[in-house]
């Protein structure tokens, strides 16, 4: 099964212009029916906090994404900003099927203080899963089977507990947007590839590329097999990366080193999941 990470280098607060580039990017990565697209955080307006710029109220992005899926015959993994029952954003990531349905959405559940995000943005209160089914067609790892991913988004990729709790979901993909800047940027390939081996699972991480009026972004899209190993790395600058994901694999990997199955909970970790 193939999973494509778009590293765009996202327009400041414009959706048409994001979606237009994502557009351009994916004409030619060669997406195939059943495949898996994964967007950045905020992939169609950057890290804004002016929500009434922002906020996709009118469903343009979300029309976007089904839109999306539907001509490539793919399962999208984006990401938008919705506004909360208390007035504040939620910073939402929106997957849709090949046939244009919504699979899931999450809201980021650890808005980003030390950045101000968590004054404007409110944080979910779930952690959920989505299929990814891949279409049979052709021959190898890039067709079909499927699997179960769990979104996560950027500042998340910290606090292991969120993770745990998509494994007990079933989650055998990690798949996570991020706006995460050249400060700290070390910090995030060693942080995917444990997420990947306390959990046996894969790690797709993407990364948005260029600056905005307030931050230089690393790039640096990355993928980590189930046992920890860094398969695909980016550059910095805008592409596209083709990362292949086995269903085998992982569930081999799992058999052999059962450690999954020693999980202990203990405190409020040992309440079962949230919705």
């Amino acid at each position: 099964m193939n999973a494509h990470l778009v590293q765009i280098d996202t327009a400041w607060e414009d959706r048409a212009e994001n979606h237009r580039r994502c557009d351009a990017m994916l004409e030619r990565a060669g997406v195939g029916a059943g495949d898996l697209v994964v967007l950045p955080e905020m992939f169609d307006t950057g890290f804004s906090f002016r929500l009434e710029r922002t906020n996709d109220s009118d469903r343009m992005t979300l029309g976007y994404l089904r839109g999306l899926a539907k001509r490539l015959g793919a399962t999208v993994h984006g990401s938008r900003t919705v506004m909360g029952p208390d007035g504040r954003g939620r910073n939402r990531a929106t997957i849709v099927g090949p046939g244009g349905e919504v699979l899931a959405e999450y809201d980021k559940v650890h808005p980003f203080s030390y950045g101000r995000e968590s004054e404007f943005f409110g944080g979910g209160d779930r952690v959920g899963t989505y299929p990814w089914v891949g279409s049979g067609v052709g021959s190898g790892v890039g067709t079909g089977g499927s699997l179960t991913v769990c979104p996560a988004i950027c500042y998340d990729l910290r606090f292991p507990e969120l993770f745990r709790l998509g494994v007990l979901r079933g989650a055998e993909v990690f798949a996570l947007g991020a706006n995460w800047p050249e400060p700290r940027k070390h910090h995030r390939e060693a942080l995917g590839v444990a997420r990947a081996i306390e959990n046996q699972a894969y790690m797709l991480c993407v990364n948005r590329a260029g600056s905005d009026p307030h931050l230089t972004y690393a790039g640096g899209s990355f993928a980590v097999d189930p046992k920890g190993a860094v398969i695909a790395r980016a550059d910095e600058g805008p592409c596209v990366m083709r990362v292949g994901v086995d269903p085998g694999l992982v569930r081999a990997w799992r058999a052999e080193f059962p450690a999954l199955r020693d999980i202990r909970l203990i405190g409020d970790h040992g309440r079962p999941p949230v919705g």
